[in-house]
C-alpha cells in the first residue's frame, strides 16, 4: 500500500515526525552521580510550589532514613547519674534506650538556678573519635591558639565541653550524645559504623540479616537510619526534662554532626533554630557510610534539606572544605527562599575559607551570638567564651560499676533490625486494612520509591523510524523521547487496520520482541493495538548486575543514595509510555479509550509499580509476578533490587494499592490474608502461570 494511503490508518499520535531529533545520549547512560557530585538549589517560583516539592523532599528523607512511619516510641527508661557540680552549671551522665535495648548514651548540662523554662540545645559532635570523652594534647592546643582558632590551653582542649559550658553559662539546656560506635556507646563497632567495606555472607539472609545487606536496603535500615532515630529519641529525651522550654529547642554540630543537624531540623518541627557547621554545600554531602543511606540525595541535597528549615532560625559557616564556595553557591539561593518568606535576615553564613575544617572558638562564638539574638537570652553581643576545668574522661563516662555497660552482643545487631522491620510490619499491615490507610502512607512511600509521579511523567513525543504492511495490521518502529528527562526508548507497534481503539501495551525482558508473542494475535484480532517497549537496558545483553558509582566500598547507599535503582528507572519507562498515549495532542483523531498494560517475566512487578502510580490512566492490568518478593533479593546489583522495596508489604503491597482498579495476576498461588479482601475488589486472580499470557489476552479483550 502506498505510503500516504497507510497513513490514513494512523491516529495522529502514531504518526509522529521523521526528523525530529534523537538525544545523542539517553541520559541513564551516563556516568553515576556520587557524593563528590554538584547539589545545587533551585529557589521554587512562589512559595506554594515550595510547600509541594518541601512535602516531597522531607518525605524522602523520612523514607530513606526508615522512619516513615515514625517507628514505636517505647518507653526511654532514661538514668541520669554521677552529677558533678562545676560552680555555674552541673554535668550528668545519661543514657536511654532508643528502642528496647539499644542504649543512646551522653552528657547533661544543666545551668545552675534555672528562673522558669530554660532553653534546650542537642549538639551532635560528627567524626572526631571519642568526642565527648577525649581531650587534645598540649601541642595540637598551641596550635591552634597560634591560628586564632582557639582562645583558652584549658578550654581549647575540648571543642565538644566548651560549648556545652558556655550554653549553660548562658542558662541553656544541653544534651550532648555519642554517635553510634563513639565513646560510651559500645554495641557496634567503629569499622561496622564507619569503615564498613565488603559484604558479609553471614549477614545476608534472607531473614534475620545484618546491616548494609540486600535486606537491610530493602527494609530501610541503616546506621544513618539508627542516627536519625537516635537524634529523634535524643530530642524526646530533652523535652520530657520538666524545665526544657519546648519553643526554645535549637540543634548544631559539625561534619558528621552538621549532617545529623540538617537532618532533624528538617524532619523534626520541635526543632525551633538550627546551626549546621561545614556540611552545607552544594559540592561533597558526607563521605561516610554513616552520613549516606539510599534514596536520601536523588534530586535533592544539603543545601535543599537545609532550605526544609525556613523561615525559622538557621545559621552555618564556610571553612577550607568543601563548603568554601557556598557564599555563592547556595547560600544566596537560601537567602531568597528567606526573603520570599519575609525572614531573610533569619538565615545567616559565617565566613571562615581561612579555617580549615572546623568547629573552632570562632563559629562557637557566632552560635552562641545567633542563639543569643533568637532566643532572647539577653547576652553581650558578640558572645566570647570564658575558660573553665574540662572534665575528665572518668569524670564523663556513662558507664561504670553501678551502671554496667551492655554486652557486646555480636547478635544484637540483627535483633535491633528485626524489632524495627517487626514494628514496621505491624504498623503497615493495620493501615493496609483500609484504603484510607493505603493512600495516606504506602502510597507516598512508593512515591519515593519509584522518584517519579505519573503527573511528572514528563512530556513524550513518537518518531516513526518504519513502517510495513502485514495481512491486517501495520509493523512500525520507532523511537519514544521522553524530552523533559532526556529518555529515550525503543518500540515497536503493531496496529490493526480496523483499530477497535484500545492499545495494550506488551512488556516482557525481551523488550519489544516479546510482542510476538502468540498471545497478541488474539489481541491484534479484537482490533487492539499492540506496543512492544525496550525499557532501559532492554533489547540487548541482559543486564546481570547493574552498575555502581566508582567507590570500592559495597555499601549500596553509595549508589543508590544519589541514583534511581534500574527498576525504578523502567518504572519511569512504563510511564512515559503511558503518559504518551494518554496525553498525546490528537487534533481530529480519537485518543485511545482504552490503555491497558501487560508485564511477564520479570517486568510483572515493574508494571504493578507502575500501576500503582499512574492510576486509571492504565484501564487495565495483567501480569505475571513469579512470586517475586523485594525482601528475597540477595544482591543489591540484582536488576529488581529497590530500596525500601520489601518495607511497605512487599509486592503485595503493590498489589494491594492497585484496587479497585481491573488486576490480572499470575504466580502469586494462594492470596496473602490481608490481600484478600483487596483482590475480591479487583476483576480478576489466577493463581496457576501455565498459559497464562492467553488467558490473559482473553480477560483484556472482554
Amino acid at each position: 500500500m502506498p505510503f500516504l494511503n497507510m497513513m490514513k490508518f494512523l491516529p495522529l499520535f502514531l504518526v509522529g515526525s521523521l526528523l525530529a531529533p534523537v538525544f545523542a545520549v539517553d541520559s541513564r547512560h551516563q556516568p553515576l552521580k556520587d557524593l563528590k557530585g554538584y547539589f545545587p538549589f533551585n529557589t521554587p517560583a512562589s512559595l506554594s510550589e515550595w510547600d509541594v516539592r518541601k512535602d516531597y523532599v522531607r518525605r524522602q528523607i523520612l523514607v530513606s532514613q526508615g522512619l516513615w512511619p515514625m517507628p514505636t516510641k517505647t518507653p526511654l527508661n532514661p538514668v541520669i547519674h554521677g552529677r558533678v557540680d562545676c560552680g555555674e552549671y552541673t554535668v550528668e551522665k545519661v543514657y536511654f534506650e532508643s528502642a528496647p535495648g539499644f542504649f543512646v548514651t551522653g552528657s547533661l548540662y544543666r545551668p545552675k538556678n534555672i528562673q522558669g523554662k530554660a532553653p534546650g540545645v542537642m549538639f551532635a559532635h560528627g567524626h572526631w573519635q571519642d568526642a565527648r570523652l577525649s581531650l587534645d594534647p598540649e601541642e595540637k592546643v598551641r596550635h591552634e591558639i597560634a591560628i586564632g582558632a582557639e582562645r583558652f590551653e584549658k578550654g581549647g582542649r575540648s571543642m565538644f565541653q566548651s560549648l556545652c559550658v558556655q550554653l549553660a553559662r548562658m542558662g541553656c539546656l544541653v544534651w550532648q550524645w555519642d554517635m553510634l560506635s563513639d565513646s560510651d556507646s559500645i554495641q557496634f563497632s567503629r569499622e561496622l559504623v564507619h569503615t564498613f567495606a565488603t559484604q558479609r555472607p553471614a549477614a545476608n539472609k534472607a531473614d534475620d540479616w545484618g546491616l548494609y545487606s540486600p535486606q537491610a536496603e530493602a527494609h530501610a535500615q541503616s546506621i544513618m537510619g539508627l542516627q536519625t532515630w537516635n537524634a529523634v529519641r535524643g530530642l524526646d529525651f530533652l523535652l520530657s526534662l520538666p524545665e526544657t522550654d519546648p519553643e526554645r529547642i535549637a540543634i548544631t554540630g559539625a561534619s558528621g554532626g552538621g549532617t545529623q543537624t540538617i537532618l532533624l531540623a528538617a524532619i523534626d518541627d520541635r526543632i525551633k533554630l538550627s546551626f549546621p557547621c561545614v556540611m552545607v554545600s552544594t559540592a561533597m554531602q558526607g563521605g561516610c557510610t554513616c552520613e549516606n543511606a539510599s534514596l536520601l540525595r536523588i534530586n535533592t541535597g544539603n543545601v535543599e534539606f537545609a532550605a526544609l528549615f525556613a523561615p525559622k532560625p538557621q545559621g552555618m559557616n564556610t571553612a577550607d572544605d568543601w563548603t568554601k564556595e557556598l557564599a555563592t553557591k547556595g547560600f544566596p539561593d537560601l537567602q531568597k527562599l528567606y526573603s520570599a518568606h519575609g525572614a531573610k535576615d533569619n538565615v545567616f553564613l559565617l565566613r571562615g575559607e581561612h579555617f580549615k575544617h572546623n568547629y573552632n572558638a570562632v563559629t562557637r562564638s557566632a552560635f552562641y551570638t545567633f542563639l543569643n539574638k533568637h532566643f532572647k537570652l539577653g547576652h553581650a553581643s558578640p558572645v566570647i567564651e570564658h575558660d573553665y576545668e574540662p572534665l575528665t574522661r572518668e569524670q564523663l563516662t556513662v558507664w561504670d560499676a553501678e551502671h554496667p555497660a551492655p554486652k557486646v552482643d555480636p547478635a544484637f545487631e540483627r535483633q535491633l533490625l528485626k524489632w524495627f522491620s517487626d514494628d514496621s510490619d505491624k504498623q503497615l499491615q493495620a493501615l493496609a486494612a483500609t484504603p484510607q490507610g493505603l493512600q495516606k502512607v504506602v502510597l507516598p512511600a512508593i512515591e519515593v520509591l519509584i522518584g517519579r509521579s505519573y503527573q511528572n511523567a514528563g512530556e513524550v513525543e513518537w518518531i516513526l523510524k518504519d513502517k510495513q504492511e502485514v495481512g491486517d495490521h501495520l509493523v512500525m518502529t520507532g523511537t519514544l523521547l521522553n524530552k523533559t528527562y532526556a529518555e529515550e526508548l525503543a518500540v515497536s507497534w503493531l496496529y490493526p487496520k480496523a483499530w477497535s481503539g484500545r492499545v495494550v501495551v506488551w512488556l516482557g525482558d525481551a523488550g519489544k520482541a516479546v510482542i510476538e508473542d502468540d498471545a497478541v494475535k488474539v489481541l491484534l484480532k479484537a482490533g487492539d493495538a499492540v506496543l512492544g517497549v525496550d525499557l532501559l537496558f532492554q533489547g540487548v545483553e541482559p543486564v546481570k548486575q547493574t552498575r555502581v558509582v566508582n567507590n570500592p566500598r559495597e555499601f549500596a547507599g553509595y549508589t543508590h543514595g544519589y541514583n534511581h535503582a534500574l527498576f525504578a528507572q523502567r518504572t519511569h519507562d512504563v510511564l512515559s509510555v503511558v503518559s504518551f498515549l494518554r496525553n498525546a495532542q490528537m487534533a481530529s483523531h480519537a485518543q485511545p479509550k482504552s490503555v491497558m498494560v501487560a508485564g511477564w517475566g520479570k517486568t510483572g512487578p515493574i508494571v504493578l509499580a507502575a500501576r500503582v502510580l499512574a492510576g486509571q490512566a492504565i484501564d487495565r492490568a495483567a501480569v505475571d509476578t513469579q512470586g517475586f518478593r523485594f525482601g528475597q533479593v540477595l544482591d543489591y546489583r540484582d536488576p529488581m533490587f529497590l530500596p525500601a522495596g520489601a518495607k511497605y508489604l512487599d509486592l503485595p503491597g503493590l498489589m494491594a494499592l492497585n484496587a479497585p482498579n481491573a488486576l490480572w495476576v499470575a504466580g502469586e498461588g494462594m492470596k496473602p490474608d490481608f490481600l484478600k479482601q483487596k483482590f475480591d475488589e479487583l476483576n480478576a486472580f489466577v493463581g496457576e502461570s501455565n498459559g497464562m499470557t492467553a488467558a490473559a489476552a482473553e480477560w483484556l479483550v472482554k
